[in-house]
């Protein structure tokens, strides 16, 4: 028994079976360092201890490959992340910047739009960074988990310290020089017991753009504090409670699991360009290894596969990677696990497939179907916000067979 407007929605976001397209890039993930600072006790990488680094001169082949490579449309955006990018020098991404530029304007008649972007857990910005941000706009995100009971019980230094003040001396320095930013904030099992603790932290903190990630299973973080269906009864309470709030009030903090998954109900977000989809996002480690699809899977090792790489940008064009028997296989098997999706879900047409990392790191093979992680971030979600816009048009007794 499926809802009037859930029967209609549905349909509206049913798009119909294309042959799989190549690209065109949208996303490009560089790791400046594998270095992090911080020790969460969450986090997928499990080389953040080393302080190895990105070298400048990778970036004149990964570019004239990539512009060579017919991947590029109207523009993309590079994002400087998988290890904290602020332990690298300002002058590092002021010479990159240049760089990227540089050969945009060489190889492009026309050149394309590229945006910078960085996720940073804040402890060292300072007015250096600000600058650096301002001067070259670039869209920053800051990782911070909310009030500090639950930041700190899991976003700590090595030596076990918590970290939330440094994180909002950083947030501060940010709004000081009118610099916009946005949140990930990471849920445990703790976080859901706090919807309105953490909503009234952010909305008085000044933070008006949060993302709400879940701490899954995946790459180094083998195991999750949501596990099971008491976490999913717990996590639903959690965000219809929190879309109660920004109902209250609707311009004091902008939800991102909200707004996408209105946007994808109404039609007006493209769901066939996932990261199943191969070359729409690029992943580039420290030594100029590539991989696509889900950036988690680039520095983790597997018994199946070996790993995840696909190439390096010193020797490998993407062309020439695509034809890989590697790639080939693990292409094939994230296909089918997308055509498993769309075979036994009913929400097929609100995700397109689901996350491969997801699927390889909670299933063990990529031709699979549905993880804890879809159940959390699509499946729940999709239920509300249906029940949400049902109750708007007063139909949410209205049920059809």
């Amino acid at each position: 028994m499926i809802s009037f407007v859930q029967k209609s929605i549905r349909q509206l976001v049913e798009r119909p079976s294309e042959q799989l397209e190549v690209g065109p890039v949208k996303l490009v993930v560089i790791q400046p360092t594998t270095f992090c600072n911080l020790d969460c006790d969450y986090c997928y990488l499990p080389d953040r201890h080393l302080k190895l680094k990105f070298s400048l001169d990778l970036l004149n082949p990964l570019f004239e490959k990539l512009f060579k490579g017919d991947l590029v449309d109207q523009g993309f955006t590079v994002v400087w992340h998988a290890g904290e990018p602020l332990t690298m020098p300002v002058e590092f991404y002021e010479e990159a910047f240049c760089r990227i530029e540089k050969i945009n304007t060489q190889l492009n008649a026309d050149p394309v739009k590229i945006r910078h972007g960085i996720q940073t857990n804040g402890t060292l910005i300072n007015d250096g960074w600000c600058d650096l941000f301002k001067r070259y706009h670039v869209n920053v995100g800051v990782s911070l988990d909310g009030p500090a009971f639950l930041h700190d019980a899991h976003r700590v230094t090595r030596k076990g310290l918590g970290t939330h003040s440094g994180v909002m001396r950083g947030v501060k320095l940010l709004q000081e020089n009118g610099i916009g930013l946005h949140v990930i904030a990471v849920l445990t099992s703790a976080s859901l017991d706090y919807p309105d603790e953490i909503f009234d932290f952010f909305v008085e903190s000044g933070i008006r753009h949060v993302g709400f990630n879940v701490d899954e299973e995946e790459g180094a973080n083998e195991t999750s504090s949501l596990e099971g269906d008491e976490a999913l009864a717990r996590y639903r309470a959690f965000m219809t409670r929190l879309l109660e709030l920004t109902k209250q009030n609707p311009e004091a903090l902008k939800i991102r699991e909200f707004e996408q998954t209105r946007s994808i109900i109404v039609g007006k977000a493209d769901i066939t360009k996932g990261q199943h989809v191969p070359f729409t996002m690029l992943n580039v480690s420290y030594s100029g290894d590539i991989s696509t699809f889900s950036p988690e899977l680039l520095s983790m090792k597997s018994s199946v596969y070996g790993d995840f790489v696909f190439g390096n940008v010193l020797q490998d064009s993407f062309e020439l990677i695509y034809k890989t028997q590697k790639f080939q296989q693990i292409n094939s098997d994230i296909q089918k696990g997308v055509e498993l999706c769309k075979s036994q879900c009913q929400y097929f047409s609100v995700c397109g497939g689901g996350a491969p990392s997801n699927k390889y790191f909670e299933n063990g093979s990529f031709n699979s179907a549905e993880t804890m992680y879809c159940k959390f971030s699509k499946q729940i979600l999709t239920d509300i916000i249906l029940h949400d816009l049902e109750q708007g048009l007063g139909l949410v007794n209205n049920f059809l067979d």
